[in-house]
C-alpha cells in the first residue's frame, strides 16, 4: 500500500484516460502531461496506461508500507526518500516502511509518481481517470483528489537496475513554448488579420486555466463567420468565445461546444502547454496535419500505444 501523509495542493489518480466514451457524454480525462506520464511507465516497464499519482506543484508525501520501485517524472521536483535525495526522470527503490517526499515544483506544474505494475484502482467506464467535474474515477469512484490517510494499492516490486531518461529527452520548463496549431473547420471563417494576430502575438496563461481548458490572455481574436450549432470537442482545440481570448481544451473538457475555433494545437505540444503556470507565456506556429501525424505515429508506436487508443485525440 501507499498511505497519502501529505497529498500537496492537487492530487489525482490517473491513467492514460477514458477513451471511446465521448458519445456518452464523458470527457478522456487522464494525464494532462501525457509525454511525462508515459515516460514514467516506460521506465518501469509497465502497460502504457498504469495509472500514475499526478501531483500539482508538488508539496506530497507519502509513504510505502511494501517495497516498490518508483519514478517520477514531469515538473522539476526535489525529491527525499526518508534523508536521502533522489533523481527525477529515473527509477529507484522504495522499501516497505519509508516516505517518499516530493517537494515545490521549480519549473513546471505537474509531476507524475509512477509505481512499478501501476496503482491499482477500479476501473469506471474503462478507466480510473479522475474527472472532477463528472464526479467519475479516482481512488473512491467520484472524481474526488486524493486526501490525507488515503491508502492506495500497489504490487510488491524490486527496481534491480537505475533506468533514466537521457538529457536530451526531458523538457525545460522553463522556457516559453512554442505550440504548433492545425487549422481547424472555422480557420477560414476568420478575417486573415484575426487568424495572424495568434502567431504574431505572445499570449500569457490565465489564472483562470485548469485541467478543463487552458485560458490565454493577449490580443484579442474576432470572428466575423456564420453562427455555429454545438459540436464536438478535440483535446487541444483552440476555442474563440465573444469575448476574443482564446480558451484551449484539455483533458477534462466537455465533449459539446458552439464556440468557433481556430483549430487545434498539435498533440505533441499538450504535454509542454500543461507544464506551464498561469503567467508564462506562450507562442503558436502553424504546422500541417500531415507533418503532425507522422510525428505522433512515431511517438506512440515508440511507447507501444495502439492506434485504437488514439482516438480522444
Amino acid at each position: 500500500m501507499i498511505e497519502v501523509i501529505e497529498p500537496g495542493m492537487y492530487a489525482t489518480i490517473q491513467d492514460f484516460g477514458r477513451l471511446g466514451y465521448l458519445k456518452k457524454g464523458l470527457t478522456r480525462g487522464g494525464p494532462i502531461d501525457e509525454n511525462a506520464f508515459l515516460w514514467g511507465n516506460y521506465l518501469l516497464k509497465n502497460n502504457p496506461m498504469a495509472a500514475q499519482i499526478e501531483i500539482v506543484l508538488g508539496g506530497s508525501k507519502f509513504k510505502f508500507t511494501s517495497p516498490a520501485a518508483v519514478a517520477v517524472c514531469g515538473a522539476d521536483v526535489s525529491l527525499k526518500l526518508d534523508n536521502n535525495e533522489k533523481s527525477i526522470w529515473e527509477t529507484f527503490q522504495v522499501e516497505a516502511g519509508q516516505v517518499l517526499t516530493i517537494g515545490p515544483a521549480r519549473n513546471g506544474l505537474r509531476a507524475y509518481l509512477a509505481v512499478a505494475g501501476g496503482i491499482q484502482v477500479d476501473a469506471q467506464w474503462g478507466s480510473c481517470a479522475t474527472v472532477k467535474r463528472e464526479h467519475l474515477g479516482g481512488h473512491k469512484g467520484d472524481g474526488s483528489a486524493l486526501q490525507k490517510g488515503d491508502t492506495l494499492a500497489i504490487a510488491s516490486s524490486q527496481c534491480e537496475l537505475t533506468q533514466r531518461i537521457p538529457w536530451r529527452y526531458r523538457p525545460d520548463y522553463s522556457k516559453p513554448p512554442v505550440l504548433g496549431l492545425i487549422p481547424g473547420f472555422q480557420y477560414d471563417q476568420f478575417a486573415m488579420a484575426e487568424r495572424e494576430k495568434l502567431c504574431f502575438h505572445e499570449y500569457t496563461i490565465s489564472q483562470q486555466s485548469d485541467r478543463m481548458g487552458i485560458r490565454l490572455e493577449g490580443p484579442a481574436i474576432e470572428y466575423a463567420g456564420q453562427g455555429l450549432v454545438s459540436e464536438g470537442i478535440n483535446i487541444g482545440s483552440v476555442q474563440v468565445p465573444p469575448n476574443g481570448q482564446p480558451i484551449i481544451m484539455m483533458n477534462d473538457r466537455q465533449t459539446l461546444g458552439g464556440y468557433p475555433k481556430l483549430g487545434n494545437i498539435s498533440p505533441l505540444d499538450l504535454s509542454r502547454l500543461a507544464q506551464c503556470r498561469p503567467g508564462q507565456t506562450v507562442q503558436f506556429t502553424r504546422v500541417e496535419v500531415a507533418q503532425v501525424q507522422q510525428q505522433l505515429t512515431k511517438y506512440y508506436d515508440f511507447f507501444g500505444i495502439t492506434p485504437a487508443c488514439q482516438t480522444d485525440h
